[in-house]
Parts: structure tokens; sequence; C-alpha cells
């Protein structure tokens, strides 16, 4: 190969892609969007590590926790911090009460200094939710004055709701169960690396893999924008003395220069893309626009590969296309395309996956070299496959109207151009119907029960010991919709004291609530103020009948900081037997059940208060009227949300990071499309105003360009579904979970699809009409 024939052909390919008049001109820029926008796409890849590992370290740099095995003592450089968190709606917010306890204390990250006991910093976010007019329910939960801001470096996103809020008295609540610790410093000093799950690494893989591809296919279609005129264009070349090799390469350089061009765009699009990330806010999800700085080297990488991507692909495109001084043989009826190396590609992805069939995670973390290159072909052999099933599929459309007879013709003609348009869209379903089922299938594993009862309760407020329990319980009823409170006072008796060198030798668990909240803990045969149960056929907690012995003496214990208080509690006559039920919780609750009366005072103010609550959903905003409650009740409760089941965080994490990128790929996919479809108007130009003279009707024009986008399309869909079905239950197979297609994801995964590309076919109709027009027919 001479590099430098090489190179000048190159160069001279560029030359006529930037002064070749204002077709070369239109050519390159919209060859340079399509490039543009998948490189944009490509670097916001390469930052997303870069941005992850930044929240992380944010999030380990602000981590208000004693890491030791003990809290240390009260010093000149300690604070005592409790978790004030809160949600307002559906948004968490964060917050800490902070109360320094000298003037070394450590400062929380990105807060300049400490606010006052009624003061409260808050990040940005925060300040102009507390500014917006539907927000009185949460000016009443946070009645603080705000003096400051949080800076960027307290905050792991640009949307985060946080704030920190002074207080005093603090050190009265550090071993009452509300959470305040005692610390010298912010950060986790012995960050620990967790083991990695093998499943979790190959969903990584897979996402990473099946949201890049659609990418990369955008691209490679980008490069080839206008390619019916280059060619006429090329055929000139040759007419003044150009060989095909040196035409060839021409092409490329025409093809290079979009791409060069492209990558400048690309950058630019990035740019504006990471300064509109400070704004943004998807899934719940912020950044900083500083979190988002590509990967030097994946950054070189791109700059060098699109370029190359985009001579290779010219090169391979005109490898059968003969170019002739009077013209390029494209015209002619093409040879048809063979089946047999296009199935090569996919075959060979999965033999690749197939040596894991059946590992799972028991047997250590899957080859990510197999996994990758098997993904990736099966997903490069939809690009393969597509444009033979157009072919072969179109061949055989029979007769219909007008409209239907041009799209028919035109595909005929040109199958190729039209499966390039859809190559990305159908891989992007092909990978979104294998992650779908992928996730499914392993959902389980990764999700379990809660054990609450969501259709009993549906929040559990925990509110200070020693407060009045009727009182309270009557407060949160009142609350605008609340439609039930089921009020449950705890706390553990011994049979001796809790202070002895021992400790009690046997201990029972002790509940206290009124007969309705009783009810739900427990199969009483009689309730009324005064009684007292004792409760057999606890699956645990079975101490109970032992202690239940009249005039016995039991011991009610509470630690707190400033050490432990108890009281002594007499086992009355006549005490009830129950049998144990499933609770609120799913476990058995053993020990005695006590009516309010019957309670000795005293008792009453060492036993901890847990509040259930049921709410009317057709309440707006109930949910905020009880925290507001809990707020005013007391300031350090934290009303909890029930949820039947709870989720791995990472598997969360890994699905939300899905639905983020699906959705800048989608956006890429219509906006790589409708530049794509706008292209292909264009070289159409003069076709569709020759229709229009001869009297074509407008409507039949537009109904034939939605059939030559529809019939593709739907090949297309078809093809992905097969493919993305088989990819699916492979990797569930490799997974060692069984195989179940789920029929609704599938459809909305190709509904989807054909939805973004019907809403690209609707936005080209206005510019098709304009092209409509005979005077489209002269020329210069």
């Amino acid at each position: 190969m001479n590099v430098r024939q090489w190179s000048r052909d190159l160069g001279l390919g560029v030359r006529f892609a930037f002064a070749g008049g204002r077709e070369g001109w239109v050519r390159a820029v919209l060859t340079a969007v399509g490039v543009g926008l998948g490189v944009a796409v490509l670097l916001l890849t390469t930052a997303v590590p870069n941005a992850l590992a930044a929240r992380h370290a944010r999030e380990d740099a602000r981590l208000d926790w004693p890491f030791g095995a003990s809290q240390p003592a009260r010093a000149d450089d300690t604070l005592l911090i409790a978790d004030s968190d809160t949600t307002f709606r559906d948004k968490d917010i964060r917050g800490r009460t902070v109360e320094p306890e000298g003037a070394q204390a450590p400062l929380p990250p990105g807060v300049s200094r400490f606010p006052a006991k009624g003061d409260m910093v808050v990040s940005p976010a925060l300040r102009e939710l507390l500014a917006s007019d539907g927000s009185a329910l949460l000016r009443e939960r946070l009645p603080y004055r705000v003096v400051g801001t949080i800076g960027e470096a307290g905050l792991i996103g640009s949307r985060e709701l946080a704030y920190y809020t002074g207080a005093s008295g603090l050190a009265a609540h550090l071993d009452d169960g509300v959470g305040a610790i005692r610390l010298k410093e912010f950060g986790n000093p012995e960050p620990t690396k967790e083991e990695t799950d093998p499943v979790l690494v190959l969903l990584i893989l897979v996402v990473i893999v099946v949201l890049l591809m659609p990418v990369a296919v955008f691209i490679a279609a980008a490069v080839r924008f206008g390619g019916e005129r280059r060619d006429r264009r090329l055929a000139a070349l040759r007419l003044i003395g150009s060989d095909g090799r040196m035409t060839r390469r021409i092409a490329a350089g025409e093809a290079m220069a979009g791409s060069l061009l492209g990558l400048v765009l690309g950058a630019v699009f990035f740019l504006i893309g990471r300064q509109a990330a400070g704004s943004a806010e998807v899934m719940g999800i912020s950044v900083w626009p500083s979190y988002l700085d590509p990967s030097p080297a994946l950054a070189a990488l791109i700059v060098l590969a699109v370029p190359a991507a985009a001579v290779l692909v010219t090169l391979f495109a005109l490898r059968g296309v003969v170019i002739e001084p009077l013209g390029v043989v494209r015209t002619a009826r093409p040879a048809r395309r063979r089946l047999w190396w296009r199935l090569l590609m996919p075959v060979a992805g999965l033999a690749m996956l197939y040596p894991m069939i059946g590992q799972g995670r028991e047997n250590g973390d899957f080859n990510k070299y197999l996994v990758t290159g098997g993904v990736l072909l099966l997903l490069v052999g939809i690009t393969a496959l597509l444009p033979w099933l157009v072919e072969a599929v179109v061949a055989r459309l029979g007769p219909g109207g007008v409209a239907w007879q041009l799209a028919v013709r035109r595909l005929q003609l040109s199958s190729g151009t039209a499966a390039r348009m859809v190559n990305g869209i159908a891989v992007a379903v092909a990978g979104a119907i294998a992650l779908q089922m992928l996730f499914a299938g392993v959902d389980g594993d990764y999700t379990k029960s809660t054990g609450q009862d969501v259709t009993r309760a549906q929040m559990q407020v925990q509110v200070p010991d020693g407060a009045p329990m009727t009182e309270t319980a009557r407060k949160f009823a009142d609350t605008e919709g609340v439609r039930k409170v089921t009020a449950l006072w705890e706390g553990y008796l011994g049979d001796s004291s809790w202070n002895g060198e021992n400790g009690p030798s046997l201990s029972a668990a002790l509940t206290v609530g009124d007969c309705t909240a009783l009810r739900e803990l427990a199969k009483l045969p009689s309730c009324e103020d005064g009684d007292v149960f004792v409760i057999e056929g606890a699956e645990y907690a079975t101490e109970g009948p032992q202690l239940n012995r009249p005039g016995k003496k039991l011991y009610l214990e509470q630690s707190t900081s400033e050490g432990s208080r108890e009281t002594v509690w007499t086992v009355p006559a006549g005490v009830t037997t129950a049998r144990s039920i499933e609770g609120l919780t799913e476990w058995e609750r053993g020990g005695f059940l006590l009516t309010p009366s019957a309670l000795p005072e005293a008792a009453g103010k060492l036993v901890s208060g847990q509040l259930y609550l049921s709410f009317d959903e057709s309440v707006p905003d109930a949910y905020d009227h009880a925290r507001n409650t809990a707020f005013h009740v007391d300031p350090m409760a934290r009303p909890m949300n029930w949820y039947s089941t709870e989720q791995d965080e990472k598997f969360t994490s890994i699905r939300t990071g899905l639905l983020v990128g699906s959705a800048c790929v989608l956006v890429l996919i219509g906006a790589s499309l409708l530049v794509s479809q706008l292209e292909q108007l264009r070289e159409r130009r003069k076709l569709l105003s020759a229709l229009v003279a001869f009297g074509t009707r407008r409507r039949t024009l537009s109904m034939s360009v939605l059939w030559q986008t529809a019939i593709p399309v739907g090949l297309g869909l078809l093809l992905a579904s097969v493919v993305g079905i088989t990819l699916g239950g492979v990797l569930l197979r490799m997974t060692d979970t069984p195989v179940v297609v789920d029929w609704s994801s599938v459809l909305a995964m190709t509904a989807t699809g054909a939805a973004v590309v019907l809403g690209v076919t609707l936005l080209s109709l206005p510019p098709l009409l304009r092209l409509m027009r005979p005077d489209g027919l002269r020329t210069e």
C-alpha cells in the first residue's frame, strides 16, 4: 500500500467535500450532524465511569458514621449529628441535624459554617423547591431560616435535595434509637471492597454493549449519506482519468471529511449536553457538569476510530459498485444478496456464548471477552441480515394502489438504503428485549419481601419515648388523609434487674395498645381496657408463658445516653391467654400484651412507641400531612413508608442506568433518523417534483413515503424481536435461570421503536410537502 498515494487521494476527497459547492457542503454537514450526534453519545458514555466514581467519592466524603469500635468521647473537635431525612411527595430529601461540641468540630463537606439553632443551609435545588408555590406542606415541615447554600463538594448531584439544620440537646438522643451520633470527621477512612456478583457484572457488560451498538450503527450509516449523488461525481472523476481504486479512495476522503467535521460537532454537542446536565434530572439521577469528563484514552480512541471507520465503511460499500466514466452501475438490477455469510455472525456470537450456558453465579465470573464478543456479533448480525430480509420480502410484494406501487418499486431499487435507516432502531430494540428478559428473569434473586403488610398499613412512625400514648395516637388519627392508626408501645421485661452483673436470665417482649391494635397481633377471646394477655403459639419469643406467674416481679428497662432506667411491673392474677397471629410485619409476636390502663404510669415513660398508619389514597398529599404531624410531635421522629418488597441497591442502580441510557439512545435514534430521512428526501427532490408536475397527488406521494418507511421498519422490528428473544434466552441460560418470554415487554419494546419511527416520519412531512413543487425541477 502506497501511503503517499492514499494520503493524497484521501486529501483530495476532503477538498471535494468542502470545495464542491453547495451540494458538497450540504452532504458534509448532514454527515457531520449524524456523526456528531453519535460522537456526543460516545463521549458521554466514556464520561459515565468518571461520573459514577465522582458521585461515589462525594458520597464517601460526606458519610457521617463513626467507623470505629465505639463513638468518641465529647471533645472540642466532636460533632453531634442526627439523621433527619424526609420525603416530599415522591422526592427524597437528605437532612441532617447538627450540633458542634467545640470550636474544632468538623464541618460537613460543602458547608462553610455551622447553622445556628433554627437555621439551615440548603442545596440549590431544595431552595428552589421551598420557594415554589406548591410546597407549603414542606415549608411547614422545614420551618427553619435559610442562611446559606451547600456547595458542590457536599452534593452528589446538581438536583439533589439536601439540608443541614442547627440544633441543641442532641446528646440526649445518642442512644434512644433516633440516630444521633458523635463523630470527629466525615468520610469513610477505611472503605472496604465488596465482592462482585457475576450476574451483576454480566448485566453491566450487556447494558454497555446494547447501549453503544445503536450509536456505532448510526455513525456507520451517517457516513454514507448522499450516496447516489456522490456516485455521479465519482463517474465524472473517472471521465477525467482517475482509476477505480483512486476513485474509491477519493470517495472515502469525502466521507472522512464529514466524519472529521462530525467530531467537531460532536464535541460541541457534548459540551452543550454536559452543561445542560447540570440542570437536568433523569429517573432521580443528576450530576454536576464537572463529573462528565471523558477518559482521555477513550476520547482519543473515538477521535481515531470514527474517521477510520468512515473510510472503511465507504470502501466496503463501494466494493461491489462499478464506477465508469459514463455512469455508475448501481442503477442496473443488482445481484441478489447472499444469505450464508450473513448467518455466520449470529452463529459465531452464539458459539462464543455457548460455553457459559448454565454457569450461573456459583461458578465464578463470566468471561468478559466472550460475553462482549458474543453479544456484539449477535447484534451486528441484525445489520447484516436486515438488508437481505428487506430485499427478499419486497421482491415478492404484489401490486396495489399507486402509493403502494411507488413505495415498493423504490424499495426494490434501493432496499439497502432503506435497511440502513432501520438498522439502528432494530439493533436498539433487539438489545432492549434481551435486557428486559434478563432483568425480569433475575429480578427475583435481587428482590425480597420486607414482611410489611401494605394492605393493613402504609407508613410507620417512631415516636419519642415517654410521649403520651393516647394523645399522640389521636394527633395522627385527626390528620387529614389518615384512615386508621394502630398505636403500639413496646419494651422488654426481664426476670431480674437489667443492671445486674449478668442481666436477666429470661426476658419477654411487652406490647401496649388498645384492643383494636392488639387484635392486629393476636386472637383475643375478649378485650377491654385494663386487660392483660400472654401470647402462646409464637414461633419465636416463647418465654412469656414461663414468666406468667401471678405476683412475679418483672423489670422493664430503657437505655439512654445517661445510663439505663428501669421500673418493676408485677404480673397480675387472671392473665388471659391469646394465640399469636402474623402481625403487621411478617413475624409472630410473643410475650405480654397490655391495654393502656394496665401499664403503670412509671412504666409508660420507658416504652417506645410505634404508630402504623393507613391512608385514604384519594386525599391529596395524605402522606405529607402525616409527616408534618410527626414533625410536630417530635422533630426527631422518622416516618418510614412501607413497601411489600425491597430491591438490591446495585441491581436497582444498574436498571436505573439502563433507563437513563436508553432515554439518551432514543433521543439519538430519533434525531439520527430524522437527519437520515431529510437526506433521503433531499436526494429525491427532483423525482418528487417530476411526479407532482405529472399530476401525482401530494397525498399519494406522502403515503408512498410512509409505506417506504413502514415496510422496512416492520421487517426490522420482526427481526429484532427474533434476535432479542434468542439473545435474552441465551443470557438467561447463562445465569442458570429458567427461560420465560415476557411477551408484554417484547410488545412494549417493539411499540416504542415503532413510535420513534412514526414520530420521525411525521416530523419529516412538512419538508416533504415543501419539496413536492414543480419548481423543484429548475436547475442551473
